[in-house]
């Protein structure tokens, strides 16, 4: 397929224009300003005769910017040239990219522009951004390459495996439906979406209300960050209501009135992100992708091979879990936008039998049997709370010595949550054991269960902590090519008996070998799977 060479939207010459434009106009002022401090023969004068020629160097260099980059769809790679002194030139096989990208501002639909960004596997990072096309190109190109995709799959079919679904004849997908609109599977409904947004908690909304509290500053009350009426709140607890002579009481109804309105504000802001984040959110499958929509001032659009999803998360915080609702993750091995790190949501929130019949229906799982780690591990766990509380104790104490504080010893009651907390801990652990797929679920606070095919594992370790070794324990940990993020971290099961490990690493490996075999003998490739949300 001969290749045909593409500048992006002539409106992205114009924005990269004013954006160095503005760089060049705003350099002159930092660099006179730096000098003017170390030479006295400068004057902050130049600033005004400079800062015209910054912006003139500015425009053109974003003008030769533009003309310089261009893109292309060639039969086995998609070219990227970039760079006006230093030109950059990327050929990106069709076979490592994994998800196509769309995104669009409320500017961006005003002027029917669209970013488009190409994430490929085992990167930390966007491989490409094509910034700006318009809506039209950016439809044809995520299809023209998941068209070319599809067809270097196929090339090297003996190479691929038999997904999770299975791989018999009668379940195999139909090629040919793949140039078809895309089948709808699952569209967020208004009241999915408020019981999303009041159930879920994210903790990048904490800036606005820092900027709140700023903003909120009294000028007059000699506080810093703390609002005036924080301040008078504390006032009738004694000691003067300013930062300067408040006494320890004070200080700690200052504290808990500022920890509760910032509670308050990142939650109403954490809901309000939530709904501008998936509003209209829909999945559907386009021959072999998924394909998702969502956003309302923010409008993001992307695809999904299913052929290269390492893993399926289920994701349940104990307020989902009371209203019944779970949400459903895929994991790539790729990097997308507004992702965790390979992460992106299939299902944001769903009746939890749905959420569970499609991560099932997705993967070919067998309802799993949940096992938990031996009783032992929950001794520990209440031990290591313990120890926490004791450290709590400890602290408070510290304070009472330098601050006069009284009653410390009420932070004792800590140790009334320990054995709650071990508790549940432990029975929200487990892990199951299949015949083509291990499942390990975690967490209280929020619980993932998350869906690995064996085929899917690189590598499965054994990891024994100083005290898991004192008490015959060892944990599991199982690495996928997904990239992983802070917050999730690596699939693992915790706390094992020595033996147990050992076995289940003996077995992991087994029945890897196992399906790599099986995969090397598929000659046919489709998903073979049938997603049903009904």
């Amino acid at each position: 397929m001969p290749s045909e060479t593409n500048r992006l939207h002539p409106l992205s010459a114009v924005t990269l224009a004013l954006q160095r434009g503005f760089t060049g106009l705003s350099m002159p002022f930092f660099v006179v300003m730096i000098l003017s401090t170390i030479f006295d023969g400068v004057d902050i004068d130049w600033i005004f005769m400079l800062a015209p020629v910054g912006f003139v160097v500015g425009v053109g260099y974003g003008i030769a910017y533009y003309y310089r980059f261009t893109y292309a769809i060639t039969s086995r790679t998609f070219d990227v040239t970039s760079g006006v002194f230093s030109r950059r030139s990327r050929e990106i096989p069709y076979r490592r990219i994994q998800n196509v990208d769309v995104s669009q501002s409320v500017l961006h639909r005003i002027f029917g522009l669209a970013v488009v960004s190409l994430e490929t596997a085992g990167g930390g990072e966007t491989e490409a951004t094509l910034n700006f096309v318009s809506e039209a190109e950016a439809q044809r190109l995520r299809a023209e390459i998941r068209r070319q995709t599809a067809r270097a799959d196929e090339a090297s079919s003996d190479e691929r495996a038999v997904p999770a679904g299975g791989g018999d004849e009668t379940t195999r997908y139909d090629r040919s439906r793949s140039d078809r609109g895309p089948t709808l599977l699952f569209e967020l409904e208004p009241t999915e979406l408020l019981v999303y947004a009041l159930t879920s908690f994210r903790w990048g909304a904490a800036v606005f209300p820092i900027a709140l509290v700023i903003f909120l500053t009294s000028a007059d009350s000699g506080s810093g960050l703390v609002p005036a009426f924080v301040l008078e709140i504390a006032r009738p607890v004694g000691g003067p209501a300013s930062l300067d002579g408040a006494t320890v009481g004070s200080l700690l109804v200052l504290v808990a009135v500022t920890a509760l309105q910032w509670s308050v504000a990142t939650y109403v802001a954490s809901a309000i992100y939530t709904v501008a984040n998936y509003y209209g959110f829909r999945l559907g499958r386009a021959g072999d992708d998924f394909v998702y929509e969502r956003g309302l001032v923010q409008r993001y659009s992307g695809s999904i091979p299913v052929d290269k999803v390492q893993s399926v998360t289920i994701t349940e915080n104990p307020l989902q879990r009371l209203v019944g609702y779970a949400g459903l993750w895929v994991e790539t091995a790729g990097y997308g936008p507004e992702s965790s790190g390979g992460s992106q949501s299939a299902v944001p929130l769903a009746e939890t039998d749905r959420s569970y019949r499609f991560a099932e229906n997705l993967t070919g799982v067998e309802t799993p049997r949940f096992q938990r780690p031996p009783t032992l591990a929950r001794r520990r766990y209440f031990v290591r709370y313990s120890l926490i509380a004791a450290a709590v104790v400890a602290v408070a104490f510290g304070l009472a010595q330098v601050t006069g504080l009284e009653r410390w010893s009420l932070a004792a009651v800590v140790f009334a949550a320990v054995p709650p907390a071990a508790h549940l801990k432990y029975v929200n652990l487990g892990y199951h054991v299949g015949e083509a797929h291990l499942v390990i679920r975690s967490g209280f606070w929020n619980r993932r269960t998350t869906v690995i095919p064996y085929y899917r594992i690189q590598t499965v370790s054994t990891r024994r902590s100083i005290f898991q070794r004192r008490l015959g324990l060892a944990s599991l940990a199982v690495d996928t090519a997904s990239s992983r993020t802070f917050s999730w971290g690596m699939p693992t099961i915790p706390d094992l008996e020595c033996e147990t490990a050992r076995e289940l690493h003996g077995v992991g490996r087994e029945r890897l070998q196992s399906a790599i075999r099986e995969r090397a003998r598929a000659t046919d490739t489709g998903p073979g799977l049938s997603v049903d949300f009904t």
